[in-house]
């Protein structure tokens, strides 16, 4: 008797951290290789087989799917400095690869799912259904965000929150999805024109009050700041954020600098939150969460396996607020929840936050002092 072959998927990853990833597929090779050797050969590797996933089952319908991570070796420097279609070429053959392992829908992650149009080329040229993750990457980072700042003791219902990047289709869903959440929201971006046609999209009654900038000054009265640009290179520096302030950063390169990290220990920068995994998930190999999570855009190409929608799900650079929203309902129905957030592509402890709560608290009495 013939069985049903399982629904199944497959996800493109990347080195993102060159000498840390190399090192989790291949250690010895790590040790030989310098980070720029790395950076270098990486460009003549062929996609490269990661691992076989098993035991994600959905809570709704007890289906359980298998899937396989494949990695593109080329790191996020090369994605946003080779041309175009040299890295066309590297993902492409990547799904290739998919196909041949019988793969019946791919996942684009990283920056694999930005590059160029946003996964549009690449699916031309693959006989299976693409994703990039972004329609459930955004409903993630809105709900971890949110999430953040009730740890942080802020209420979003009372706070100030800003989207920067605004104007962008990723930006302009998640103001969308804040305004109904928090007292007032400042859309930041660089074209005020666009700004307020924006605005038109998201004005709901009852909702927040809505705040046009250019300027990114105007974070330091943010509680809550969601950024997402299409810049190359950082653009918040230290100076913008208010002290206990949460910052999402869901960019690909990242907006916010790294300084702020290292200079700011009174404020909470997260890269969006974990998603846990229903059923027993194995992965059977470590992409630096903790067992039984995974990042938003991965989590949405399961979801689609699940589901058995074998078809193209979030291309190009117009997502939708409907998308968001059925992905989102999609991926709760069958059991995948938001479980904690992380930065520097690690997960954050509570620890972690507690620390950065004391840090804000102590400095806003410092300051209240000053000022008295």
């Amino acid at each position: 008797m013939l069985t049903k072959p399982m629904d199944n998927f497959a996800f493109i990853i990347h080195p993102v951290d060159p000498k840390r990833d190399v090192q989790r597929k291949f250690p010895l090779l790590s040790k030989i290789l310098t980070e720029s050797a790395i950076n270098f050969f990486s460009q003549y590797f062929p996609p490269v087989y990661i691992s076989h996933i098993t035991g994600i089952m959905s809570q709704a319908t007890g289906k359980e799917i298998e899937g396989w991570f494949i990695a593109c070796p080329l790191t996020p420097q090369q994605m946003v400095s080779l041309p175009p279609e040299v890295v066309y070429k590297k993902v492409i053959q990547a799904g290739k690869l998919a196909q041949k392992l019988g793969a019946k829908i791919l996942g684009l992650g990283g920056f694999t799912s930005v590059v160029g149009d946003a996964g549009l080329t690449i699916a031309k040229h693959l006989d299976i259904p693409v994703t990039t993750g972004d329609s459930y990457t955004i409903a993630v980072a809105v709900e971890a965000t949110y999430k953040a700042a009730i740890q942080m003791n802020i209420n979003p219902t009372q706070a100030t929150a800003a989207v920067v990047g605004a104007t962008g289709s990723i930006g302009r869903v998640c103001a969308q999805l804040l305004a109904p959440q928090v007292a007032k929201l400042i859309l930041v971006g660089r074209n005020m024109e666009a700004l307020h046609n924006i605005r038109e999209h998201i004005q709901v009654a009852g909702g927040a009050e809505i705040i046009l900038s250019t300027n990114l000054e105007d974070l330091r009265q943010c509680d809550m700041v969601l950024t997402v640009t299409n810049a190359i290179e950082a653009i918040i520096e230290p100076h913008h954020l208010k002290s206990g302030a949460v910052v999402c950063d869901v960019a690909r390169p990242r907006d916010v600098a790294r300084q702020v990290m290292q200079e700011r220990d009174d404020v909470l920068v997260i890269e969006g939150g974990m998603v846990r995994v229903p059923g027993a998930a194995n992965f059977n190999f470590d992409f630096g969460l903790p067992p039984g999570m995974v990042f938003a855009c991965m989590a949405e190409t399961m979801t689609l396996a699940l589901e058995g929608h074998y078809q193209s799900y979030t291309l190009g650079k117009q997502i939708t607020l409907e998308q968001v929203n059925t992905m989102h309902t999609m991926s709760t129905r069958h059991g995948f929840k938001v479980s904690g957030f992380r930065g520097l592509e690690l997960a954050i402890s509570n620890e972690k936050i507690d620390q950065i709560k004391q840090n804000a608290h102590q400095k806003q009495a410092q300051l209240y002092w000053a000022n008295s």
